[in-house]
This record gives C-alpha cells, structure tokens and sequence, in this order.
C-alpha cells in the first residue's frame, strides 16, 4: 500500500514559471478589449454625424392639455422609419432609458429621466402599431408599441414597452383614433 501513496501524493501541478509571457498576453487582450469598445463608440459618434441633418427635438407646450393617456415604461430607440435596424442615435434618440410617456390633444410627450425628453406634435404622428422588434431589442409578437411620426424630412419609429403591455392595444387605438382625425382637418 506504500506505493500508491506515494504515487499520489506526487502528483501536483506544475509551478508558472513565466510570468512575464502571462501578463503580456493579459495586458494584450486588456487592449484588444478597449480598442474594440473605442471603436465601437467612435461608430455611434460617426452615426450621429451623419444623421446632422435632423432637426432639434421640440420641447413639450407649455399648455399641452388634459391626458387622455399615460404610461410608464421603456424608451427602446427610433429607427428610420421601415427599417428597424437603422438606428437613429443624433439628439440622444438612440439612448434607452425608461420613459414616461402622455397623450395630449397636442401630441406625444415622452418624458425620459437621465435623456433628452421630447414631444411629438399631434400632426406629426403618422402611425402607431404594435411590433416584436427594433434596433437591439426583439420580444414575442406584439410585445413592443411603435410609434411612427415625421420629424424634418424623416418618417421615424420609436419603439416603447409599457410596464403593462396589456396597455399597448389601448395606445394603438387612441393614437390612430388621433392620427385619424388629424389628417381629415388637413
């Protein structure tokens, strides 16, 4: 019984020896890793200057009127308008945050803490709908509100998940109810 013993008491790993080879090849990847993210965030700053053309985000009215909805959530992006990949990150409109969204006579107001707010006004709405996907966020059918509206010269989509998604048929319907309306008094 001696011999197993001591065959198992000499088997043990083998010491690092070159550490030097180790923290070079760790500080290699620490690089690769940051310049992979620079070059990530040099790509969104390159997006936005190229989306320069699209106007500043209106601001909510003073008066906008009484809600006729409201709803708490998530803010996901925009997208250019039928192409939910191509997202639009000028004037922080591709920075997710939560939201706080209400529908007034006047238009939408998206309240978004630690982001740019903004409003769209009740003639700029085009469509609501409700979708499974857009620009880095994809759910079940139907699990996402999108919103299309004209800012400049661009039709934009901006994607909302309501903490109740229950809610997201109501806001369909009251949004095309609006937009409805609004393109008979044109």
């Amino acid at each position: 019984m001696t011999p197993v013993i001591l065959l198992a008491a000499e088997k043990k790993s083998a010491e690092v020896t070159d550490w030097a080879a180790r923290i070079g090849w760790l500080v290699g990847l620490a690089l690769f890793v940051a310049l992979v993210y620079w070059l990530m965030r040099e790509g969104w700053k390159w997006r936005g200057t190229l989306q320069g053309d699209l106007p500043e985000l209106p601001g909510a009215p003073d008066e906008p009127g009484e809600a006729r909805l409201t709803m708490s959530g998530r803010y996901h992006g925009s997208t250019t308008a039928g192409q939910w990949l191509d997202r639009i990150v000028a004037h922080g409109l591709g920075t997710r945050s939560r939201a706080e969204l209400t529908l007034t006579d006047a238009g939408l107001d998206v309240v978004r803490p630690g982001a740019t707010d903004f409003f769209v006004p009740a003639a700029q709405l085009r469509e609501a709908r409700l979708d499974k996907g857009i620009a880095g966020k994809v759910l079940t059918e139907g699990g996402l509100l999108v919103v299309t509206w004209q800012h400049g010269e661009r039709l934009i989509d901006s994607g909302f998940r309501s903490d109740h998604a229950a809610e997201h048929t109501e806001w369909v319907e009251a949004l095309n109810v609006m937009i409805n309306k609004t393109e008979g008094a044109r």
